[in-house]
C-alpha cells in the first residue's frame, strides 16, 4: 500500500523546488493535495499533470485570510487536512547588519516566518477537532549554524522556525497533532539563483550547476535533491513517525557534522609536514 494512502495534504510553494517535488511524489504515495503558490501558469500546469487528486489555490501565505481559504478548501473538498507542509519561502537580502533594510526585512520575515504562524493557526483547529495531524515546516541548517546562507536575515528566520516549531509541538502534542521541521542542506533548486538576484525564469535553471557546485561540500559526494526533503516529509507525514514530534529532521548528507574526513586528513598531513621541516 502507498505510503500516504487516504491522506490529505496541503503544501504551499508547490510551484517549483521541493514543493513541486514533494506534490508529485506525495500523490505517488496515495495522497490527495491542496497546492499552493502565487503563479498561476505553472501552478494550474502542475495540478493539471497531477488530476484529480490534486488542487491549485494561488496563494500569498503571508496573508491570513488566504491561509484561511487554502486550509478551509482541502477540509471542503477531502473531508480534512491529515498533512500541512509549510514549505513556501524565498531569499532574503544579503550582506551585512548595518546595510539591512528594514522593509525588506519584515517582507522576509512575514514571508519565512508569519506564513508558518499561519499555517499552523490555521490548521490547528482542524487537526485538533479530528485528534490527528501532520504539519511539517521547512527549516534549515542555516538556521542550526550561521554562515550557512548569503543571508543573516534568512538564517535568523529559519531559527524562528525551528523553533516556533517545537514549541508549537509540545501544544499540539497534547491534541495528538504532531509538528515537526525539515532542515535541508545544500540542496539544489533556484532559491539560490533568486537570492543572488537572478530573474524567477534565470534561477529555475540554475539546479544543475548546483549539482556540481554542491557535490563535494558534504560527505555524500553529491548535492542534495528535492526529493531528498520531499521523501523526508512523506516519513514525517505519514504513520510511520507516529512518536515523532518537536523534531527538526536534518538533511544534510552531514555537512554540518563537521570537517569532510579527507580535509581533516590533508590539514594533518601538512601539519605532520611542518613538523618534519620544522625539525630539520
Amino acid at each position: 500500500m502507498a505510503r500516504l494512502s487516504g491522506k490529505v495534504a496541503v503544501i504551499t510553494g508547490a510551484t517549483s523546488g521541493i514543493g513541486l517535488r514533494t506534490a508529485e511524489i506525495f500523490v505517488s504515495e496515495g495522497a490527495k493535495i491542496v497546492i499552493a503558490g502565487r503563479r498561476v501558469p505553472e501552478g494550474e500546469a502542475l495540478a493539471s499533470k497531477l488530476g484529480a487528486d490534486c488542487i491549485f489555490r494561488q496563494t500569498d501565505v503571508t496573508v491570513e485570510d488566504e491561509m484561511r481559504a487554502l486550509i478551509g478548501l482541502a477540509v471542503a473538498s477531502f473531508g480534512r487536512i491529515d498533512c500541512l507542509f509549510n514549505n513556501a519561502g524565498g531569499p532574503a537580502q544579503t550582506g551585512g547588519i548595518e546595510g539591512l533594510d528594514v522593509e525588506r526585512f519584515d517582507a522576509a520575515m512575514a514571508t519565512l516566518v508569519r506564513s508558518v504562524m499561519l499555517g499552523m493557526k490555521h490548521a490547528a483547529p482542524h487537526m485538533k477537532k479530528q485528534g490527528f495531524g501532520s504539519i511539517i515546516n521547512n527549516g534549515s541548517i542555516a538556521g542550526r549554524l550561521a554562515g550557512f546562507s548569503s543571508s543573516l536575515v534568512y538564517g535568523a528566520a529559519k531559527a524562528a522556525v525551528i523553533h516556533l516549531t517545537k514549541c508549537v509541538a509540545m501544544e499540539l502534542g497534547e491534541s495528538g497533532v504532531r509538528v515537526n521541521s525539515i532542515s535541508p542542506g545544500a540542496i539544489a533548486t533556484g532559491i539560490f539563483g533568486k537570492a543572488l538576484g537572478l530573474t524567477v525564469d534565470a534561477a529555475e535553471k540554475t539546479p544543475d550547476l548546483m549539482r556540481e557546485v554542491y557535490k563535494a561540500i558534504q560527505p555524500i559526494p553529491r548535492a542534495g535533491l528535492p526529493e531528498d526533503i520531499a521523501y523526508a516529509a512523506v516519513f514525517l507525514a505519514s504513520d510511520e513517525s507516529s512518536f515523532v514530534n518537536g523534531h527538526d529532521f536534518v538533511v544534510d548528507g552531514a555537512i554540518t557534522g563537521g570537517r569532510n574526513w579527507t580535509q581533516q586528513q590533508q590539514g594533518l598531513a601538512a601539519l605532520r609536514k611542518s613538523f618534519d621541516e620544522g625539525a630539520g
